[in-house]
């Protein structure tokens, strides 16, 4: 029987472990719609506590969560600014436009990390011309920038600058749990600063289905209404929601292993002719891979005929993401694939 394959398109691939599918199965639940799912409340309740949030809303996505924050803190017409290369911006169908109304302020920035300077050279002056600043939103650990982390002191700096201009601040912490175990740093403190965050369960952790948004009880009990508008009204939601407390109580502290992983196939990779990958910036479980001789989406190709998956991010641009279901053996097992198909 062949092997699997290698699948390191991202950790959204990742299927729930046989202590979630028991849970889920045993799960008891009521209603979450009319908030009787109990299983639900107890989710909303610790993830709440982790991020040092007042309230928390269990939604089905992290994109639905970031949509429903830049709902709560905006009107039609305002503008948020954020990353060139963000998630919300890049990846979300254009739904702060076709939602919200919202246009977008795009930043210049590292890896997806920008400055307090950044965000004061685009606030504009008060003016009848342009739209209304309202929103700066901020994503750990950053998709785009390869799995890089903000630390808790820089995003106090921006948040204090937005703040500062009255803007409110949308922390979209997807990976937030891994950008915690990279520094050693608890989650609560990197949503500090911020007036809503977003943190998924169905990436690294493992979970099958699922997000948070958490923030101060009136904004949640706003976000509330959204999540009905959007459709994101779920019944006995705690047979998805049980998965979800398996993966908060156990599964964070083995994001280290992904990392240690990642790191390992970038200092693998760096050897190759061919493929041009900086180890030193890998911070998390993505490593970002350049192609300059030949289309991403080619080598991507001749890899997968070899058993490893992965997806081309840009022309000359590969990324892997390392997750619960790939192991240190299957990192040992990929690299050959990648002098293959370098050699030709």
């Amino acid at each position: 029987m062949p092997e699997s394959p290698v699948d390191l398109r991202s950790d959204t691939v990742t299927r729930p472990t046989p202590a979630m599918r028991r849970a889920m199965a045993e799960a008891e639940v009521g209603d979450d719609v009319y908030g009787e799912d109990p299983t639900v409340r107890q989710l909303e309740a610790e993830v709440a506590a982790a991020t040092a949030k007042a309230a928390a809303l269990f939604v089905p996505s992290g994109t639905m969560g970031n949509q429903i924050a830049v709902l709560c803190h905006t009107e039609r017409g305002d503008e948020m600014l954020l990353h060139e290369e963000s998630h919300i911006y890049y990846y979300e169908a254009g739904a702060p436009a076709a939602l919200a109304g919202v246009s977008a302020r795009l930043l210049p920035g590292v890896r997806g990390r920008f400055g307090p300077e950044a965000v004061v050279a685009a606030l504009r002056p008060a003016n009848a011309h342009y739209p209304r600043p309202r929103l700066l939103c901020i994503e750990n650990t950053h998709n785009r920038g390869g799995g890089s982390v903000w630390d808790p002191t820089a995003i106090a700096a921006v948040a204090a600058v937005g703040h500062g201009r009255g803007l409110a601040v949308h922390l979209d912490g997807a990976r937030i749990w891994n950008a915690s175990v990279a520094l050693a740093v608890p989650v609560a403190q990197f949503c500090g600063p911020v007036d809503t965050v977003m943190c998924c369960l169905s990436k690294g952790l493992c979970a099958p289905v699922g997000s948070l948004l958490c923030g101060s009880v009136e904004t949640i009990a706003r976000a509330r209404r959204y999540r009905k508008l959007l459709g994101g009204g779920m019944r006995q939601a705690g047979v998805l929601a049980a998965a979800g407390l398996v993966a908060l109580r156990t599964m964070v502290d083995r994001l280290a292993e992904d990392h240690a992983h990642a790191r390992f196939l970038a200092e693998g990779i760096s050897s190759v002719r061919g493929f041009v990958v900086e180890p030193e910036t890998v911070e998390t479980n993505m490593v970002l891979l350049r192609t300059p001789s030949r289309p991403a989406a080619e080598v991507a190709d001749a890899l997968r005929a070899l058993g490893v998956l992965c997806n081309a991010t840009g022309p000359d641009t590969l990324r892997l993401v390392t997750h619960h279901d790939v192991s240190g053996a299957d990192c040992e097992r990929a690299l050959p694939a990648f002098a293959r198909v370098a050699a030709g």
